[in-house]
């Protein structure tokens, strides 16, 4: 019987499929962590109190980053290059969604809107890691090896979510929350779609490695198929709502580090 447990216990007992899930992972991450530093040293004036905030969800993806590829290191595996159609954030970025890295590139100072926009897909995108994270906590939590590390990443994923909560309150407070909604919305959408073509594009390339059969392969990709339906049809609007997190200033403090994984 297929389930989340014993389709991610196959792809991490195989060195070749770990080696894929880590190296896509720790890629995400890494141009997560790129982004938000860019988009710290570029934060509006008006907005400066804003950018520590910021600096530190980038210097909590690149830990994640590190995690992932000493994961990997602790196997005696390198990563592996992510194939273009894995590639979740670079993917988005080619949809429009977030902030361009044209502009990240830029030495010009971004506008409130940008910021805005920076958070409103940002608010999106981490419902979906932190979503991921609770499966993946819920099932490997006291993994010998993963353990740790998705025990780590998720409290970060719950910071950086509630984070995002409180910054867009305070935005929508000040009269933005016409422009919130709709880039939520347009953010959620985009999301949506790209989650799908990315989790078949990984599950295609698992299969080839774990020698699925196509009767496997089929379930998987309707069950993804499925999911997305779902979301379609109204799943979505759990990305798009907006409420005063528990974890109030949830990135006012340092970063936390990650000894055991550098």
């Amino acid at each position: 019987m297929l389930s989340a447990k014993s389709l991610f216990q196959e792809i991490l007992d195989h060195d070749q499929s770990f080696r894929l899930f880590c190296s896509v992972a720790a890629s995400g991450e890494a141009q997560g962590g790129w982004e938000n530093a860019r988009i710290a040293a570029l934060v509006p004036a008006s907005e400066r109190a804003l950018a520590p905030k910021i600096t530190r969800h980038g210097a909590d993806e690149d830990k994640h980053g590190r995690i992932f590829n000493a994961l990997l290191k602790k196997r005696g595996l390198e990563p592996v290059e992510v194939p273009p159609e894995c590639d979740y954030t670079m993917l988005l970025e080619k949809r429009g969604i977030g902030l361009a890295h044209e502009k990240l590139r830029a030495d010009q100072p971004l506008t409130v809107q940008d910021i805005i926009t920076y958070l409103a897909h940002s608010r999106v995108t981490e419902q979906r890691a932190a979503e991921q994270m609770v499966m993946l906590k819920k099932h490997f939590t006291d993994h010998p090896v993963l353990g740790r590390a998705v025990r780590m990443i998720s409290h970060d994923e719950d910071n950086h979510l509630a984070y995002t909560h409180e910054e867009l309150l305070r935005f929508a407070a000040a009269g933005h929350g016409r422009d919130i909604r709709r880039v939520l919305r347009e953010s959620a959408l985009a999301e949506i779609r790209v989650h799908r073509d990315v989790s078949l594009a990984v599950m295609a390339h698992m299969g080839r490695v774990l020698g699925w059969s196509r009767s496997k392969a089929a379930v998987l990709a309707s069950g993804i198929h499925a999911v997305y339906g779902y979301e379609r049809l109204g799943g979505w609007r759990r990305m798009v709502t907006l409420k005063m997190p528990e974890r109030r200033d949830a990135l006012g403090g340092p970063a936390t580090t990650a000894p055991e994984f550098a």
